[in-house]
């Protein structure tokens, strides 16, 4: 079954048939992870990179910020079963959409607040495509952990 994660949005799994899917992934940042062991999977898709920005937002939708939404979804994957040392992480997204002059630079600020925890958290990053200016979707499927990028009319394992 096919589940979609909005903006601002996570969902973790343990169902084999599941296949989770995030759409239009331009500045944000998309995050899978997934523990091949145990079958348990998440995504999140991720707007702004700090929740400083608005601690209120962040209060009510962590999931919008970067710095709030990934230690969600680390430890949602932990709650299920997941083990640090197993995880393999797959990030997608941070474009540079209609920001051609890089004033916010939001894209490149999302993946290096990704990152970031990512190392703190001691979860390397397997596969990423990051940047350029084209939207992505995102796809990961919980059978066996693969996730799948598609973009301008291109479709490819990450």
């Amino acid at each position: 079954m096919q589940h979609t994660i909005g903006i601002s949005e996570m969902r973790v799994s343990n169902i084999t048939d599941d296949v989770l899917v995030t759409y239009s992934l331009g500045s944000c940042i998309g995050l899978t992870l997934y523990d091949p062991v145990v079958r348990v999977g998440g995504m999140i898709h991720c707007m702004l990179p700090l929740s400083k920005t608005d601690e209120s937002k962040a209060a009510q939708t962590p999931c919008m910020f970067v710095d709030t939404g990934v230690p969600a979804l680390i430890q949602a994957v932990f709650d299920m079963g997941a083990q640090r040392k197993n995880l393999i992480a797959k990030v997608a997204g941070g474009a540079n959409i209609l920001d051609e002059q890089g004033m916010f630079k939001i894209g490149e600020r999302n993946h290096t607040v990704l990152r970031k925890i990512l190392w703190k958290n001691d979860i390397l990053i397997s596969g990423e495509e990051v940047g350029g200016t084209l939207a992505r979707t995102m796809y990961l499927h919980m059978t066996d952990g693969r996730t799948v990028i598609k973009s301008g009319g291109a479709e490819h394992d990450l």
